[in-house]
């Protein structure tokens, strides 16, 4: 399908209402994974990921063939924070993140990306991603084994939870290393689907809430209340994904062979990506995100045509009415969560250390060895900070430090040590 084909005429096509349908599809398991492990809705984060999509297509000009939906960089602050402030303190939290990505879309169309990058480095993203990772890994190991969260009630016997939560990360793993094809790019929704039927075979799923479900219904939207602590806890999460925006924008760049950074321009993605995600927290989603799985989509049946995105978005909100899908996705028993949580909270340490090791900074070197150490013992050895009204802690501690220190220590300047490499304008 042409990029280039008239809009207009052919939004009603029939293939590329199928097709849009499939793209959502593609995206299906991620988008209501993140608000199940996290205790949002996901009929509402279906809906915000439609409308986000469509948001984002209004800022853009609809130019940009990409699907907006739920962000895993969130899910561990997600957890923590309906775990320390409730679901609306934390929503408050979600919607300052998408704030800053429009005031960093500001920033970038005033200064360059290049600003950016020296603002928030590898040697900044890196640690922050794995403290995001392994912050909340007893949360997997409990949830894997039958348990709460936070491990303090048993709700399901640890020998056959485990069971459910090894089939679940085995498939999972399974897929992802051996499928080819369309199956590739869903291995958590083939996760997801094996271990909820072991766990219907095994007698844990309790159907009685779709049986009282309506047909048709409201999603439950849930709206913020004001919260500090959970904007300052939140806003160094950020840094993370918008960062890792403009690698999505690469990546959909690379398989259509067209400049997004120049048109629309990577400020305006960016920007687009912020309200959508301000606007899924004022309704109770999760923040939005690029799926790689869609671009990945999109390359495989080579239409690039953004239309195609819209009619995902439709479909999305579309199905986020559907009461009796609501209550099914809510049925999913906790260890075939966790066995995928299992998996991905490792997967995000894993992302920040190659973050590091592919800037090629020496780690070795005073300065860098300072940042990632400190970063990662502030935010993993349970160290608080009193600031009047608020405390930090946690992911959002090893983001100030971070930012803090890259700002503050002196950096190496360009000469002829031998014993220290000079670090390139894109990773300092």
């Amino acid at each position: 399908m042409n990029h280039d084909v008239n809009q207009e005429e052919s939004f009603f096509n029939p293939k590329l209402i199928v097709v849009g349908a499939q793209m959502l599809f593609v995206a299906f398991g991620a988008l209501v994974l993140v608000p199940l492990l996290t205790g949002l809705n996901p009929s509402v984060a279906l809906f915000t990921a439609g409308a986000g999509t469509l948001l984002f297509q209004l800022v853009t000009k609809r130019q940009v063939p990409v699907f907006l939906a739920s962000s895993f960089a969130f899910i561990a602050p997600i957890v923590y924070g309906v775990q320390t402030w409730g679901i609306p303190g934390t929503l408050c939290g979600l919607a300052a993140a998408g704030i800053f990505y429009a005031v960093l879309s500001g920033v970038v169309k005033l200064r360059g990306v290049e600003f950016v990058a020296r603002i928030f480095p590898p040697v900044v993203t890196g640690p922050v991603i794995m403290v995001i990772g392994l912050i909340l890994a007893p949360v997997a190991v409990h949830m894997a084994m039958g348990r709460t969260g936070d491990g303090a009630v048993a709700l399901i016997p640890q020998n056959t939870a485990m069971i459910v939560s090894g089939v679940s990360l085995a498939v999972t793993i399974l897929v992802a290393l051996l499928a080819r094809g369309l199956a590739k790019l869903i291995p958590i929704l083939c996760g997801l689907g094996a271990g909820y039927l072991v766990a219907l075979l095994m007698g844990m799923v309790d159907f009685t809430p779709v049986q009282q479900a309506p047909w048709l219904a409201m999603p439950d939207f849930v709206f913020p209340t004001w919260n500090l602590e959970a904007i300052l806890f939140m806003l160094p999460v950020a840094i993370a994904p918008a960062i890792e925006h403009f690698g999505d924008i690469l990546a959909i760049r690379s398989v259509s062979g067209k400049d997004y950074l120049k048109n629309p321009g990577i400020h305006r993605t960016l920007l687009g990506d912020g309200l959508a995600t301000t606007m899924a927290s004022f309704l109770g989603g999760p923040p939005n995100t690029t799926y790689s799985e869609v671009t990945g989509a999109v390359a495989l049946t080579k239409m690039f045509n953004p239309l195609v995105m819209t009619w995902a978005a439709i479909t999305a909100i579309g199905l986020a009415f559907v009461g009796k899908l609501g209550a099914i996705l809510q049925t999913v028993p906790v260890p075939v969560m966790g066995g995928i949580l299992f998996l991905l909270f490792g997967t995000i340490a894993v992302v920040g250390l190659n973050t590091l090791v592919r800037s090629g900074d020496d780690l070795m070197e005073a300065r860098n060895l300072i940042i990632v150490a400190l970063t990662i013992v502030a935010g993993m050895g349970g160290m608080t900070l009193e600031l009047g009204v608020v405390t930090l802690k946690g992911i959002g501690l090893a983001g100030i430090v971070a930012v803090v220190l890259n700002l503050v220590l002196p950096r190496k300047k360009s000469s002829g040590d031998s014993d220290t490499v000079a670090p390139s304008p894109a990773a300092d």
